[in-house]
């Protein structure tokens, strides 16, 4: 197969560009549609509704008490793990951990002579829920992402965490995925997916709890669920197919490249994965690397579609228009591999995260190095960020005024509430003059 390219600017570019920036198009009308329809069901009958749905699409017939992992279950699949994975579960654990307590804002107070005190409380939400994907009968159970959402969870202090992930065939969830979520901090674990878990957990039935926030990925039905539900339940971000792109000059290493971006298009069909370079060998060197890259057979039918749809290779004049166009795409991942990629990182305006340098694939982020992996895609990096701890935690401000200190304001208060036509604000100031 051969990945598009294009000399940048030019009017094919252009076109291209244009269809990429403005990615973030309203979902079809029709799946979201079927997606309502499963959730006014889940809310009507509750867990006869989970029990249909999970029959209907995974093909699993559970009695509502199946769902929930048991302890025999978790134990069990600890002795199903090798030494070596658990130990790799437990350090992606601990980074993850480390980052993300520097990210933990604090409570504080401030006080005015003693007359007036002013401050925040941050408090956690008391029961998050949490959706891990676990690919078509459970081939791909992205245990990365149960850290990445537990952790933050536990760190900020989340009373009950709970995690759903839809079921294989024989009723189980993959061991290495049960032991990542136990050993993360997940209190209890359902065998329940797709959009009607996330309705479950919205609306709470007779088996799932009530949450108070949902987060994690999942395929276009699950994040049409979540955005429907958003109203009334906090989520973190309704995200799109993956992405990466690439900023490489004439330093880079060409197979890196190709594996980087072959590494993001084997998610989805739809995932995004786009190199600009200054370098028209490292365009041509790429351009001939990934169909041999492709004949390893790693998810191939995937990647190449994904490349074929969505991926690209632009050549530009210089670094500064390659950021100029990455800022206005706004990636969920930007890799920058160039000759001194730290000297151009202040141009990042825009982006998910940022991988620095030929040795920092976007793999060490999804696993191992600590920062988060669930990111804004769809071009939303330009106004949200990555999950973090923050997302389970809520900002109560406080007040509090002596008499004197009312006094002091009071007439600045009530011209204020007079010219609003609220004159009962004004009162209840006023009234408070006359003791």
């Amino acid at each position: 197969m051969k990945i598009r390219s294009f000399i940048y600017p030019s009017k094919k570019a252009d076109r291209y560009l244009q269809k990429i920036i403005n990615r973030a198009e309203e979902f079809p009308k029709k799946i979201e549609k079927e997606v309502k329809k499963i959730g006014d069901k889940v809310k009507k009958e509750g867990d006869k509704a989970l029990v249909e749905y999970t029959y209907k699409f995974d093909g699993v017939l559970f009695k509502p008490r199946e769902f929930k992992v048991g302890k025999e279950e978790i134990e069990k699949a600890y002795k199903n793990i090798s030494s070596e994975l658990l130990s790799a579960i437990k350090l992606a654990i601990e980074k993850v951990k480390k980052f993300h307590l520097k990210c933990l804002p604090q409570s504080w107070f401030m006080d005015e002579d003693s007359e007036i005190v002013l401050g925040q409380m941050i408090k956690p939400v008391e029961i998050a829920g949490l959706y891990i994907p676990g690919g078509k009968g459970g081939e791909t159970p992205l245990i990365s992402t149960a850290i990445m959402t537990a952790v933050p969870a536990k760190i900020a202090g989340v009373e009950k965490i709970v995690m759903v992930s839809p079921p294989r065939k024989d009723k189980s969830l993959n061991s290495a995925l049960l032991v990542a979520a136990n050993e993360a901090g997940v209190d209890e674990i359902y065998k329940i997916g797709g959009p009607w878990s996330i309705f479950g957990l919205a609306y709470g039935t007779e088996t799932l709890p009530k949450v108070d926030i949902i987060c994690g990925p999942g395929n276009i039905y699950v994040t049409i669920a979540k955005r429907l539900v958003s109203s009334f339940v906090g989520i973190d971000i309704v995200a799109g197919p993956s992405e990466v792109l690439i900023i490489a000059d004439e330093t880079a290493n060409s197979e890196f490249i190709t594996w980087d971006l072959l590494a993001q298009a084997e998610h989805d069909p739809m995932s995004l994965a786009i190199l600009i370079t200054t370098s028209k060998k490292i365009a041509i060197e790429v351009k001939k690397l990934i169909p041999q890259a492709l004949k390893k057979g790693f998810r191939s039918e995937i990647t190449k579609e994904a490349l074929l749809k969505r991926g690209s290779i632009i050549i530009v004049k210089d670094l500064n228009t390659a950021f100029l166009l990455a800022n206005l795409i706004a990636p969920e991942h930007l890799e920058i591999m160039i000759k001194d990629p730290m000297e151009y990182l202040p141009l990042v305006k825009n982006a998910g995260a940022v991988f620095l340098g030929a040795y920092t694939p976007e793999a060490m982020g999804d696993y191992i190095a600590g920062p988060n992996h669930v990111l804004p895609t769809m071009g939303f990096a330009r106004f949200t960020s990555s999950l973090s701890a923050e997302k389970f935690l809520k900002k109560i401000n406080f007040l509090k005024y002596s008499p004197s200190a009312l006094k002091k304001e009071a007439k600045k208060v009530i011209i204020l509430a007079e010219t609003e036509n609220l004159l009962s604000h004004a009162e209840a100031v006023r009234i408070r003059l006359k003791k």
